[in-house]
């Protein structure tokens, strides 16, 4: 069977659509507009509006949640749109939380569903940490998809052994990295990074040689500290720029 074709539309901080293999997949999704503020435990500002608006989408199969409590993975908007996809995969906690046509998994369990051209999509939950290990109490998951030699997507998560046995276990083709280093403030001072940095993803890309890197969840909101200069600087002075690839806002990216 030929390789499937894949590709990407960034529409903002965490949210890609996904289509591969004809089936269409979208990451956490964010759709309000600029300007809208978030009181969940922390403050959170979000600065520009999505790349395309929900409305443009078009047909979701499943959307990929990384977890349901931050406004950064799952603003109002787009918790609306969770009703029109055919299905949500999330942690079990959020498909509680969520019901309807969420259904959860723990890290390490899978779950199938069919595309077209009789096509089967597995998809696994991979652990993920929010952050350091005193302020990481939230269930995140991140998923691998097994298509086209091994799709990570990595959800909110720092790099630690949990991401690192992803690698080690399932040599994804193509890693899709939250990065950021998002930091919010807590008891007058702002946190360690609750997501990757860039020097974290330059490790992960040396852990991970036959793996191409793309950046998500990197702009469009005021506690993301590391922005995409950042990261073609960190990954330049690693000799490792050829290994990112870089999504346009609101077109699709044909990935080979």
């Amino acid at each position: 069977m030929s390789e499937p074709a894949l590709s990407m539309t960034y529409i903002g901080g965490p949210t890609v659509l996904i289509d591969v293999a004809g089936i269409r997949l979208l990451t956490d999704p964010t759709f309000d507009d600029a300007g809208s503020t978030y009181e969940r435990g922390s403050t959170l500002h979000k600065l520009t509006g999505p790349a395309l608006p929900a409305s443009a989408v078009g047909r979701i199969d499943a959307v990929l949640l990384s977890h349901h409590q931050h406004a950064d993975n799952l603003d109002t908007a787009g918790e609306a749109l969770l009703k029109k996809a055919a299905r949500v995969v999330t942690t079990e906690e959020g498909a509680g939380a969520l019901g309807g046509n969420a259904f959860g998994l723990a890290p390490w369990q899978s779950a199938e569903m069919e595309g077209p051209h009789s096509r089967t999509l597995r998809i696994t939950a991979t652990p993920a940490r929010h952050g350091p290990p005193e302020r990481a109490s939230l269930a995140v998951i991140g998923f691998l998809l097994d298509i086209f030699d091994g799709i990570y997507i990595s959800g909110d998560t720092v790099l630690y052994e949990g991401v690192q046995e992803v690698i080690e276990r399932l040599h994804p083709r193509i890693a899709v990295l939250h990065l950021g280093a998002a930091r919010v403030e807590a008891a007058g001072r702002l946190t360690d990074p609750l997501t990757m940095t860039a020097g974290e993803a330059v490790a992960f890309a040396r852990m991970a040689p036959q793996t191409r890197i793309v950046p998500i969840h990197y702009e469009g909101w005021a506690h993301f500290t590391e922005g995409r200069d950042v990261i073609e600087q960190t990954f330049a002075a690693a000799g490792m720029s050829d290994r990112l690839i870089w999504l346009k806002a609101g077109e699709a990216v044909a990935i080979e």
